[in-house]
Order: structure tokens, then sequence, then C-alpha cells
């Protein structure tokens, strides 16, 4: 599946993964749209890419954003062809702390939430191909530090595999694209130096795009999800026939 002349919209798309992802598919010639809360951070990749990157603010841990960017969408570029769900947020926290329980609503807002309403709203497109979402390697076994961004990834991954099955039917590509630990600044600037930069990720997914692999994975994100496979997936077809 190769991906050119289409209209993207990513959320996150101004940083990190995202923005690795809009990089290259700038590249190969499409239009992507850019989300997230910093307008600076938008326009910046909007300065590189005039005419392929449009920014617009949106927070969407907040519903009625999310909810203000569908109508904008349908009146801007109701052409829009591909939906990826990126944004993410990643808090190292104990569940006595005082703060927990407000910092897991935006969690869970933002990395579940947001995406769910997003894909409930834009798949009623008519031009929508493909709906993506990056889930994590702590999908398969969680890192105790991160409880509530851990859950949320682990909730992604089997509602990606959901969604692939009953969107079979309708023609929509449901991808799932599944990181290790990279050079982000992902849960705070400096926790993930000395891990694999974006770009080298990108790579390698975009190889695996191209082959038609609707699960992308690199390093020991692509070791678990094999051996998660090879355990489920005879199951999840019985259960599914």
């Amino acid at each position: 599946m190769k991906i050119s002349n289409q209209k993207i919209l990513i959320t996150g798309g101004a940083s990190g993964i995202g923005l690795g992802l809009t990089e290259k598919f700038v590249e190969q010639n499409n239009t992507v749209i850019i989300c997230g809360r910093r307008k600076d951070k938008l326009d910046e990749v909007a300065v590189r890419f005039p005419k392929q990157v449009i920014p617009v603010v949106c927070d969407v841990a907040q519903e009625e954003e999310v909810r203000r960017l569908h109508q904008w969408i349908l009146t801007n570029h109701d052409d829009l062809d591909i939906l990826i769900n990126n944004a993410g947020i990643q808090n190292r926290m104990e569940i006595t702390d005082a703060d927990f329980y407000s910092k897991a609503i935006t969690e869970i807002s933002v990395n579940v939430l947001a995406p769910i309403l997003l894909i409930n709203l834009f798949a009623s497109l008519p031009q929508i191909k493909a709906i993506m979402n990056v889930t994590s390697g702590l999908a398969f076994v969680p890192s105790a530090g991160m409880p509530v961004y851990c859950a949320t990834k682990a909730f992604m991954r089997s509602f990606t595999l959901s969604l692939r099955k009953q969107f079979e039917s309708r023609g929509i590509d449901v991808i799932e694209i599944n990181p290790p630990a990279l050079h982000t600044d992902l849960g705070g600037a400096g926790l993930h130096n000395g891990y694999p930069e974006v770009n080298e990720f990108i790579t390698s997914i975009f190889q695996q795009l191209e082959q038609g692999s609707k699960e992308l994975t690199f390093g020991y994100s692509k070791e678990r999800a094999d051996e998660n496979n090879r355990t489920i997936t005879a199951i999840f077809n019985k259960m599914n026939a």
C-alpha cells in the first residue's frame, strides 16, 4: 500500500512520531492536515511545507474541540482520505499521587476517547480509505510506572483489531502503528534519550506499509507483536468467523 496524492489528518502531527509521519507523507506528495494544542509548533511545520501542510489548533482532550475539528474538516476538507490517531500523553505516576485521577482522565481522553470519537465521526465520510491508530509495544506488557498509558495502548490495540474486522466489508483499511520506545519527548524531555531515532522507525514502517502490512512494528514491539499474534490469531479468527 503506497500512499500518495491523498489528504491525511494526523493528530499530534507537529512533533515526535506525528512529525515523522508528516514529513514522510509530504515526501510522498500527500496533503497533510496536522492538529495539536500548540499553534507555534504547528506553524513551524507549516512554514517548512507551505503547499502541503495545513495546521489547525485542536486540543483532542476536549470533546467540543474534537467535534469542532470534525465540522471544520467537513466544511473545508470533506475529501479527507486517511485519519491517523497519533496524539498521545504518557504519565509516570503512582495511583496514590494527589493528582493521579485528574492526570488519568486527561490521559484516557487523549489516548482513547479522542481516537474513538474521531473514528466514529470520520468513518462515514465517503472518501475515507484508511484509519491508522498509533499504539505501543507497551500494549502487550505494561510498565508499572505508567499504568494508565499502558492500559490505554492495550485498549487501542484491542479496539483496532475489532475495528479492522468490522470494516472489512467497507473497504476501509485499519492499520496499527506499534512503536517501541523511541527518541522523542513523550513523557518528558530526555526520558527517551538513547532509544532509536524516529526516522529509523518511520523508514521501517513505510516499507511494511508498501508491502501491505496492517500491523507496522519495529524492534522490540515487533518481537512482542509476533509473540502475541502466535497466541491469539487462531482464536480471534475462530471467535469472529
